[in-house]
């Protein structure tokens, strides 16, 4: 019987497209892990191939009698609202349960895959580079940011570690999936809707002289270049450490509307409105992937530009609300 591959966070937006990648790859031998009393995003699983669901509460239960048999962990599920500031919130399901899984695959000698964020990166005054040197120093902006790097930051005080292990700084992932994402569904998702019911776009305008509106830049990732890098990574398990996963291209938010009014065959509509002020003081103006790290270990695939990948979002997703 084939050893069993773990994914946490199984019904959201990244753990569901892995899970389809998984299934393109010829892995069926998946145990889904996730709060499934969850309705909105259980489409998000409609038609992969897994063996079992288990409900995160009891996953560390039901490992201590299935150790034996799994093979590999993917732990890409977490709390990644950034407005959430109760931080008890992100010390339980992101740092310490993070924590027992980590523990969990040194014991009983498991690869691990999990997820961390560019969020960590805060205002970018230490640069974008996944250096580990830089991880002590980082000043994430939110109690979501924090409990990422707090996590990053105790993995490297370990002396003890899985046989293989990655940490992912995914930068602005959009793609299918993301319908139950609400507000913190990508801009390419909002973009999409806003367009589709009033004709246009608002942008938030620029409050600082190095950025003109509508060209403040982020790494906009598409989802299935994650799950293909994530791929690579468990086919690999060599390099063990923490990388960053965005494209090393920043790109404007007027590129990225621009490009989904032509996908949706629009004429193009632009306006802006003021920032709001309580994010005001926080808000990023570029973030750019340092993407070196993982070139030099081998990894040579190249990425959806932001024109291909929205146009396949788009078109084969959006305009008709399709799930992978």
């Amino acid at each position: 019987m084939k050893k069993l591959l773990i994914v946490t966070g199984a019904i959201g937006f990244i753990g569901s497209n892995l899970i389809w990648k998984l299934n393109e790859m010829g892995f069926e031998n998946i145990v889904a892990v996730d709060d499934f009393d969850r309705k909105t995003d259980k489409k998000n699983l409609d038609g992969k191939n897994i063996q079992d669901c288990i409900d995160r509460e009891k996953f560390f239960e039901w490992l201590q009698h299935n150790k034996k048999k799994v093979e590999f962990i993917f732990h890409i599920g977490a709390r990644t609202d950034t407005a959430e500031f109760d931080k008890s919130v992100f010390d339980k399901l992101n740092l310490n349960y993070s924590k027992e899984i980590w523990k969990n695959c040194v014991e009983n000698n498991v690869p691990l895959i999990y997820a961390s964020s560019a969020a960590t990166y805060g205002m970018g005054e230490f640069g974008y580079s996944d250096n580990h040197e830089i991880i002590e120093k980082l000043k994430p902006l939110n109690p979501y940011g924090e409990s990422k790097n707090e996590f990053d930051k105790w993995v490297l005080q370990q002396k003890n570690a899985p046989p293989f292990w990655a940490g992912l700084k995914f930068f602005n992932v959009y793609g299918p999936n993301e319908f139950h994402k609400n507000r913190m569904a990508s801009v390419i998702f909002h973009a999409f809707h806003q367009i589709k019911k009033s004709g246009e776009m608002k942008l938030f305008r620029s409050h600082i002289q190095d950025f003109k509106d509508g060209e403040q830049k982020r790494d906009f990732i598409y989802v299935k270049d994650v799950a293909d890098v994530i791929y690579f990574l468990f086919d690999k398990r060599k390099n063990s450490g923490i990388y960053n996963l965005g494209t090393g291209k920043a790109r404007t938010f007027k590129d990225l509307v621009k490009n989904t009014f032509e996908a949706m065959s629009c004429d193009i509509k632009i306006s802006f409105i003021d920032t709001p002020k309580d994010i005001r003081e926080k808000y990023q103006y570029f973030t750019e992937a340092k993407m070196e790290k993982l070139r030099d270990i081998g990894y040579k695939k190249s990425f959806f530009s932001l024109e291909k990948g929205i146009d396949d979002y788009v078109k084969n997703y959006l305009i008709n609300k399709q799930y992978v």
